[in-house]
C-alpha cells in the first residue's frame, strides 16, 4: 500500500523518459505516450562562440555544407559517447523537447540503450552526460536486450531468444534467456559501414566521390542484398576525381550489393559464431522460434531472406524496427522491479573510482 503511494507520487514529481541513444538515430520515448521523438544523432557547433546552433533534423541538414565556423559532428561514434560536451547538449535538448508542454518538479527517470559489451568507463560516461543533461535517476540496458523486450519475447522465461540489432554504428548479436545474455557479439559493421562501403565502391568503379548522405540515400532507395524482380537503379551526382567536375552517372542494386557484399558476409558469419557457442538447448529454442531482427539496417531489401538461408533458421523481422529499442525502455519503465534483473547497470552499482 505504502509502495502504491509512493510510487504514485513519484509520477506526480518526475517523468519517466526511454532514451535509445543511437549512432545515426536518437529516439526517446515518454511514458503514457509512446516514441515521442526521433531525431539524427547530429549537433551543429559554432566554433567562434562554442554554441550549439542546432541539434537533429537541421543539424543534419548542415553536414557538408556549413561555412568554417560552423561544424556539423556526430557525436557517437560506434554507439559510443565521443564528444562528451556535446551529447549532453544532445541529451538535454532532447530531454526538453520531450518535457516542454508538461515540466514536473523533479527531473525525469531515465533508461538509456547502449550496444552490448561496452566498457564501465562508456557507461560512466552516459550515465553522466544524461545526469548533467536534467536526469534525477539514470538506468541502463544494453540495446539488444532494450530490442528483444520491444518486441515482446519472453526474455524473462527459460527459453531462448536470439537478437541481431541492426543499427547505424553498431551491431548487436544477442542470445538471450531468464533475463540475461547467454552469447552476444557486437560488431562495428552497420549502418554507417554500409555507407562507406558504398562511397568506396563507387570511387573506385566510377572515379566519382560522393557524400556520406548521398551514399545513405542510395541504400535506402535501391540497397537489396538478394536480387529484386525488377532491377533497381538511381542517379549519382558527384566529383568526378579526373576532372575535378561534377559528373553524374546511373548505378543499379547489383552495384549497391557488390558494394556492401563484405560486410554483409562478415555480419552473417558473426551470427553464426554465436551460434556455434550457443548452449544445445538454447540453440534448439532459437531453432524452434527463430531469430529477431531489429534496427535501422533490418529494412534493407531481401536481409531477412538472407540470413534465413545462411542460417537455415527462421528469420522475423521486427514490426516498426526502428523503434524496438526506444520501446523495449518504455516497456522497462512500466515495470522497473520487474526489470531490474536486465539492467546492466544503475548509478548505486557503478564505481565510484
Amino acid at each position: 500500500m505504502l509502495l502504491n503511494r509512493f510510487e504514485k507520487l513519484r509520477r506526480m514529481l518526475m517523468h519517466d523518459i526511454g532514451i535509445d541513444l543511437g549512432t545515426a538515430n536518437t529516439l526517446v520515448y515518454m511514458r503514457g505516450q509512446g516514441v515521442i521523438i526521433n531525431e539524427p544523432s547530429v549537433v551543429a557547433v559554432n566554433q567562434k562562440t562554442g554554441r550549439v546552433v542546432a541539434v537533429g533534423g537541421q543539424a543534419k541538414q548542415m553536414l557538408g555544407r556549413t561555412p568554417a565556423h560552423i561544424v556539423a559532428v556526430k557525436p557517437l561514434v560506434d554507439g559510443v559517447i565521443s564528444d562528451f560536451e556535446v551529447t549532453e547538449e544532445m541529451i538535454t535538448y532532447l530531454l526538453n523537447t520531450a518535457q516542454k508542454n508538461n515540466r514536473k518538479l523533479l527531473g525525469p527517470r531515465v533508461v538509456v540503450g547502449v550496444p552490448s559489451g561496452i566498457t564501465n568507463v562508456e557507461i560512466r560516461a552516459v550515465r553522466d552526460a544524461t545526469r548533467n543533461a536534467g536526469a534525477s535517476e539514470v538506468h541502463i540496458v544494453e540495446e539488444p536486450m532494450a530490442a528483444a523486450i520491444g518486441m515482446r519475447l519472453p526474455v524473462k522465461d527459460p527459453v531462448g531468444s536470439m537478437v541481431i540489432d541492426i543499427g547505424g554504428g553498431t551491431s548487436d548479436i544477442a542470445v538471450i534467456s531468464l533475463g540475461g545474455v547467454v552469447r552476444a557479439k557486437n560488431l562495428r559493421i552497420a549502418g554507417d559501414k554500409l555507407n562507406q562501403d558504398i562511397i568506396s565502391y563507387i570511387r573506385a568503379e566510377f572515379k566519382i566521390l560522393i557524400g556520406e548522405k548521398t551514399a545513405e540515400n542510395i541504400k535506402i532507395a535501391i540497397g537489396a542484398v538478394i536480387p529484386e524482380n525488377a532491377p533497381l537503379e538511381a542517379s549519382v551526382k558527384g566529383r568526378d576525381l579526373v576532372t575535378g567536375l561534377p559528373r553524374e552517372v546511373v548505378i543499379t542494386d547489383s552495384d549497391v550489393r557488390e558494394a556492401i557484399g563484405q560486410s554483409i558476409g562478415a555480419l552473417i558469419e558473426a551470427s553464426r559464431e554465436v551460434l556455434e557457442t550457443t548452449p544445445p538447448e538454447v540453440l534448439s529454442d532459437i531453432m524452434n522460434r527463430g531469430i529477431f531482427i531489429a534496427g535501422g539496417g533490418a529494412l534493407i531489401k531481401g536481409l531477412a531472406e538472407l540470413v534465413e538461408s545462411e542460417l537455415k533458421i527462421p528469420v522475423h523481422m521486427a514490426t516498426d524496427p526502428l523503434t524496438a529499442v526506444a520501446r523495449g525502455t518504455g516497456v522497462i519503465l512500466e515495470d522497473m522491479e520487474g526489470f531490474a534483473d536486465v539492467l546492466i547497470q544503475s548509478e548505486d552499482e557503478l564505481p565510484t573510482s
